[in-house]
């Protein structure tokens, strides 16, 4: 599974981004998609994903009620909309995939196989 994403970019604190990643054009089928994101001197962290099966959203609290992840009705592609967006949320934003994981696992990086290229987002306050 290849996954491409797209829709970084440098905003204004209070802006709104929407970033996409496809899964290489066609319907996936993997247990999970979901978005991870890292800043300068980091570690990588959970920001949101869906359990591909039943359509579970699942956030992280620092993005909660700012952030939504969605999907297309044919299942090929994931969406991050951001808004209100802070100084804090710049990092590179990674979308990722994963095939053989548990529920439980969902947060963790270590459990995606799949991994985009990463996109900017840069908030200046």
């Amino acid at each position: 599974v290849q996954l491409q994403a797209s829709g970084g970019g440098s905003v204004q604190a209070g802006a709104s981004l929407r970033l996409s990643c496809a899964a290489s054009g066609r319907t996936y089928r993997g247990r999970s998609m979901g978005w991870f994101r890292q800043a300068p001197g980091k570690e990588r962290e959970f920001v949101a994903a869906i359990w591909w099966s039943t359509g579970t959203l699942f956030y992280a609290d620092s993005v909660k009620g700012r952030f939504t992840i969605s999907r297309d009705n044919a299942k090929t592609a994931v969406y991050l909309q951001m808004n209100s967006l802070r100084a804090e949320d710049t990092a590179v934003y990674y979308c990722a995939g994963g095939e053989s994981m548990i529920l439980s696992t969902i947060r963790i990086p270590r459990a995606y196989g799949y991994w985009g290229q990463g996109t900017q987002v840069t908030v200046s306050s």
